[in-house]
């Protein structure tokens, strides 16, 4: 302990910092890698959970007391326990299934159950069930349906009964053709129900619309997509600016038309009538004496007789009419408004400028009829479509960069985080550098046993215990070795000499003690 207690004093305040500095660092990596070996390996359990099912899981975790770790919305848990803990909570049912189907059915029993109560768990079951059909796309997390069933009972046939279906997808969003395979799937499983009465939504997008009523802004920049693709390969990447605008019907109308053309006739009916009546009629005689008697012949009487017959047509005609039934229905196009610009052709005058003139009216023309044909154009309608052709400007001409630099792209808190790491490297390298090339000396010689050629040497003036000391140095005794050419002279650093001394003698006693005896014979010799 005293070598080591010389040693710290002998050392500057800067070798002092160097060395704690060695100490502390070795220290942290010695318990860094303790800590690393007897830390926990921890490996992932379940990801991806609702808040409500991570809860539960969690605390079936901490009822079996394995160590686990909550890292954003991930479980961790020891790998060593990972699948025997696995298999217990789904013993117990964890985690829970995002809705129940139909085994709350189960659990009715048909004594104080009524219809309304049977209803409402029927169609929560229903709810349920298509819930767990939709969780099983790939990308879908989370799945919430809610119906919308009317409950009069009777006999009505029509039940316009409606269903909303709300996502959370783990990925990319949902597409019009899985939002349409949704409206199917779950008007199929409600009886009654049309696919127009589902609507989709999706908890980061919105509202997401099939192929058959996409809102004018989606059909809009879809028909852009297609502009810009027809283009590009032609005028080149950037080199085309396309806005297109579309006036949709939003209203359902239904028009109902009746004409009448006075020209034309249509006989509807003919009716016929024919009449005959024939009628005779015979007297009786006058009544005398002779007709009482009963031999007596009965006289004739007058005698008429008539006929008659009547024909009798008539024919219905009505005036031709003729009536029509229009419907329209939402989404269709009003109006259509397109403008493209494209930029112009790169052209080098006499004096080796370049710059940028209009396209040719030809080539426009070309362009223009692409465009109408990619997009549906027609001018009866009332579409108009604009193609244009001017240079664009050139923003690195002004000053201006044309694309963001790296300080542009980088946030302010990336900023000061590169500072601080600058600052802290810098620090480093003064604090520990600095002080090792300011405090370098060069090496002090060792003493030499060697015996150089007699020559004059200074006398060593000192303090001993407190007592006046002036020796006098005289060359050793010459012998019959040779000193080597380059050895350096005995130099004392520019500290206090004596105590200098008194270090060299502790570290090397023997050649200290032969170096002065071989002095004090000299004296001796000199006296």
């Amino acid at each position: 302990m005293q070598k080591l207690q010389d040693y710290w004093n002998e050392r500057t305040s800067a070798q002092r910092m160097i060395l704690g500095g060695a100490f502390l660092a070795a220290f942290l990596v010695i318990a860094g890698f303790g800590w690393f070996a007897s830390r926990t390996n921890m490996a992932l359990i379940y990801g991806g959970l609702d808040p409500a099912q991570a809860g539960e899981v969690v605390a079936g975790i901490e009822r079996a007391g394995v160590p686990y770790e909550v890292r954003g919305d991930a479980i961790w848990v020891d790998a060593d326990q990972r699948d025997r803990l696995r298999m217990d909570l789904a013993a117990q049912g964890l985690p829970a299934a995002g809705s129940t189907g139909y085994e709350l059915l189960d659990g009715m029993s048909g004594f104080g159950t009524t219809s309304q109560m049977f209803d409402a768990a029927y169609w929560r079951a229903k709810e349920g069930e298509l819930a767990r059909t939709i969780l099983a796309l790939p990308n879908v997390r989370t799945a919430r349906v809610h119906l919308a069933i009317e409950t009069g009972r009777g006999y009505r046939r029509d039940q316009n009964g409606s269903a909303s279906v709300t996502l959370t997808t783990a990925g990319g969003a949902i597409t019009r053709e899985q939002a349409a395979a949704l409206k199917y799937l779950v008007s199929s499983g409600v009886p009654g129900m049309s696919p127009d009465r589902v609507t989709v939504i999706d908890s980061k997008n919105g509202i997401v619309a099939s192929d058959d009523d996409r809102t004018g802004a989606d059909r809009a920049a879809e028909m852009k997509r297609n502009v810009e693709r027809i283009l590009e390969p032609h005028v080149g990447i950037g080199n085309a600016i396309v806005e297109l605008n579309l006036d949709l019907v939003t209203d359902t109308e239904l028009l109902t038309e009746q004409r009448f053309d006075p020209e034309q006739r249509a006989m509807i009916s003919t009716v016929t009538e024919e009449t005959s009546d024939t009628s005779n009629s015979t007297g009786a005689g006058p009544v005398t004496a002779a007709s009482n008697l009963p031999d007596a012949e009965e006289q004739e009487g007058d005698k008429s007789q008539s006929a008659r017959s009547e024909n009798r047509q008539q024919t219905n005609y009505e005036v031709s009419r003729t009536t029509r039934e229009v419907s329209r229905q939402p989404g269709s196009t009003r109006r259509m408004t397109v403008a493209v610009l494209v930029n112009g052709i790169p052209q080098t005058d006499a004096e080796g400028q370049t710059t940028l003139v209009p396209r040719s009216d030809a080539e426009l023309q070309t362009l223009r009829e692409l465009v109408a044909s990619a997009t549906g154009f027609d001018e009866a309608r009332g579409d108009q479509l604009t193609v244009k052709s001017l240079a664009f400007a050139d923003l690195t001409q002004d000053g201006s960069l044309a694309a963001p630099g790296l300080l542009d792209r980088l946030a302010l808190n990336d900023l000061a985080r590169i500072a601080l790491i600058g600052i802290f490297a810098l620090a480093v390298i003064l604090l520990l550098l600095r002080p090792v090339m300011r405090n370098r000396t060069p090496p002090v010689p060792m003493l030499d046993d060697s015996l150089p050629p007699p020559v004059p040497a200074p006398a060593l003036t000192g303090t001993i215990d407190d007592e006046p000391v002036v020796v006098q140095t005289a060359p050793p005794a010459l012998t019959d070795e040779r000193p080597e050419p380059a050895a350096a002279p005995l130099s004392l650093p520019p500290a206090d000499p004596v105590a200098r001394l008194k270090s060299m003698m502790k570290e090397r006693h023997d050649e200290s003690a032969k170096i002065l005896s071989g002095w004090i014979d000299n004296k001796e010799t000199a006296n």
